[in-house]
């Protein structure tokens, strides 16, 4: 089986920088012991990177957001060190927004028969994901590990994780499986 694991915006400016909280920073590990098992498994690993530009406070999202954060070639955007050895032979996709429509592409093009997303922030950017996937590869498993996520706050965190669930993404690490 061709499995897909996707690592979600682990950036120093979510973990510890401009937007980092004491969740994010507490998921690394897991994240990273999830990485290595992947690829002792075989398992293709995709980094997503959220990918600005200095006119980050001119956008749409720069508005409603009016916190820089993750311009590219910062320190901020690079991915935290202790993943970095990790996704240097990995598929490294730069976003400008939530969702990556190449993440998606890519996964069809891989013909990949599951899908497990990790990362940051699971009421953004890993619900966008998740869901942009699941409307591009309807019959395939889609599932998202909540002990390797974290969102904004621990309820919004929690709130996306019910969303997923409804829209048929399965939801894995919880303390009580769904």
């Amino acid at each position: 089986m061709k499995k897909m694991l996707v690592v979600v915006d682990m950036q120093v400016d979510f973990v510890n920088g401009a937007l980092g909280t004491p969740e994010a920073q507490a998921i690394v590990e897991p994240v990273r012991a999830r990485i290595q098992q992947a690829r002792q498994e075989g398992e293709q690993v995709v980094f997503t990177l959220d990918t600005h530009r200095e006119d980050y406070l001119d956008t749409q999202e720069g508005r409603n957001l009016p916190v820089p954060h993750c311009i590219q070639g910062t320190p901020g955007w690079q991915l935290v060190p202790e993943l970095r050895e990790l996704a240097r032979d990995c598929v490294q996709l730069p976003k400008p927004t939530f969702g990556s429509m190449a993440l998606a592409r890519l996964a069809e093009r891989e013909q990949v028969e599951e899908v497990e997303l990790i990362g940051l922030c699971t009421d953004i950017c890993v619900i966008s994901n998740a869901l942009l996937l699941k409307a591009a590869l309807p019959e395939v498993p889609i599932s998202v590990d909540a002990s390797c996520c974290a969102g904004v706050t621990p309820e919004s965190h929690a709130n996306a994780l019910a969303a997923m669930r409804v829209c048929q993404v399965k939801i894995r690490g919880e303390e009580k499986e769904a």
